[in-house]
């Protein structure tokens, strides 16, 4: 089973995971907005450098449950 594989079963079948994934995908779009502006302030700065360390946090908790998962099956 491949990484795409059990994202998908895991969207599908565990709602922790997806919400994980979800908030994930939607602070990444934060992130990215905030960076794409031409001119951001140093509280910008601020907020993205927070919001990334939210990602990473995120990011692990989505790696554990993928982790778990293929040790469980």
């Amino acid at each position: 089973m491949n990484e795409a594989d059990v994202v998908e079963t895991l969207m599908d079948g565990d709602e922790e995971f997806k919400k994980l994934f979800e908030e994930h995908k939607e602070l990444d779009k934060k992130v990215s907005d905030l960076q794409e502006s031409h001119s951001f302030s140093p509280e910008d700065e601020l907020e993205i450098k927070r919001l990334k360390k939210m990602k990473l946090s995120l990011k692990d908790r989505i790696e554990r449950k993928k982790r778990e998962f293929l040790v469980n099956n």
